[in-house]
């Protein structure tokens, strides 16, 4: 059986239905922001795309660990 999803890959569903794009384009969107911090990155997601503050927060932290562990 698999396991459920934990942490912010778990809004990640609500996320794509909600906003309709897919985890990938929103993770290049933030790769591709002059912004470097985490709640700037959150702040920017809300006030010019639109998202919640838990969504902009998942996909950042995401995007931002997944990043992190690369280098």
């Amino acid at each position: 059986m698999t396991q459920p999803v934990k942490g912010p890959a778990s809004y990640f569903p609500s996320i794509e239905k909600k906003y309709g794009s897919p985890i990938a384009q929103w993770q290049d969107l933030i790769r591709s922001s002059p912004l470097t911090k985490h709640m700037e990155l959150v702040s920017w997601l809300k006030t010019e795309h639109g998202l919640g503050h838990g969504h902009a927060n998942a996909l950042v932290a995401h995007t931002l660990a997944e990043d992190s562990a690369r280098s």
